[in-house]
């Protein structure tokens, strides 16, 4: 439920206006704007913020695990609006999605911020199911590359070095 601080915000009333039923919930706290949308919706949600409402960078992708909460997870967005010529004041805005950990899966923000890429794989990383990103395969296979490890001769003869060297030999050159 919207509070009425946060219905009167400039960011709750476009996005209200140009996307009626998006956004889910919202609170404004430490002087910054939390608004929770619909998990459907975020690529709508994005572009409009982006290419209406001036926040041209995301600075941040991450999620929280709430097990045994369902919705389990919350995909949460920071995004800035940066100052330009005619508008002196940043903002920042921060949007979350609730996504339920049964079937954990939300679209890709890409498509509006490229920034996004990187954010999505690091969280895909986290929480594997969450982010819609598969592996790709190379058509063929790369030639084996040969790495060369060159030691200073300075150091060459530091125990502690040589006990990690041949750590390293030894993890690299294991089944």
């Amino acid at each position: 439920m919207l509070t009425d601080q946060v219905k009167e915000m400039r960011v709750t009333k476009a996005l209200e206006a140009a996307l009626p039923g998006a956004v889910v919930d919202g609170k404004f706290a430490f002087n910054e704007l939390t608004l929770e949308i619909d998990p459907a919706r975020i690529v709508e949600v994005g572009a409009f913020l982006k290419n209406k409402d001036r926040f041209i960078r995301l600075s941040a992708v991450t999620c929280v695990d709430w097990y045994p909460m369902e919705p389990r997870f919350e995909v949460v967005y920071h995004l800035h609006s940066m100052p330009r010529p005619g508008i002196t004041e940043d903002e920042r805005l921060r949007l979350k999605c609730r996504v339920t950990g049964e079937t954990p899966s939300i679209d890709s923000v890409f498509s509006v911020w490229r920034a996004a890429d990187w954010y999505e794989r690091e969280v895909f990383d986290l929480f594997a199911p969450i982010a819609p990103l598969r592996i790709v395969r190379l058509p063929v296979s790369p030639p084996a590359v040969a790495i060369h490890q060159y030691w200073h001769p300075r150091v060459s003869s530091d125990p502690a070095l040589r006990f990690f060297r041949e750590q390293v030999l030894a993890a690299a050159t294991s089944d």
